[in-house]
């Protein structure tokens, strides 16, 4: 289990990343960098979505969508929250970005 997959078990439980990459119609290494970057747009000021879409070129409908399956925002918020404990979160953004 990746790091990305332990910190959404800890916030919404079991997510299946091929499973949503399948819904959206993106692939699996894109949809990582899409919760990657809604993570860490979620506590800054601004559009959540629309900040992830400037940092992943992903439109925002997609986005939207993937923000759905995870939960909505209340999921994001713990995402966000477990994704900057400990200063994991710009390591995890900038591993998934390359």
């Amino acid at each position: 289990m990746g790091m990305l997959d332990g910190i959404l078990e800890q916030a919404v439980g079991a997510v299946d990343i091929q499973q949503i990459a399948q819904r959206v119609g993106l692939p699996a290494d894109k949809v990582e960098s899409a919760i990657s970057a809604l993570g860490a747009a979620h506590p800054q000021a601004g559009d959540t979505v629309q900040t992830a879409a400037g940092q992943t070129g992903i439109e925002p409908g997609k986005l939207q969508e993937i923000v759905g399956h995870l939960g909505g925002e209340d999921a994001l918020g713990k995402i966000a929250s477990l994704l900057g404990q400990g200063g994991m979160l710009g390591g995890l953004s900038s591993f998934l970005r390359e």
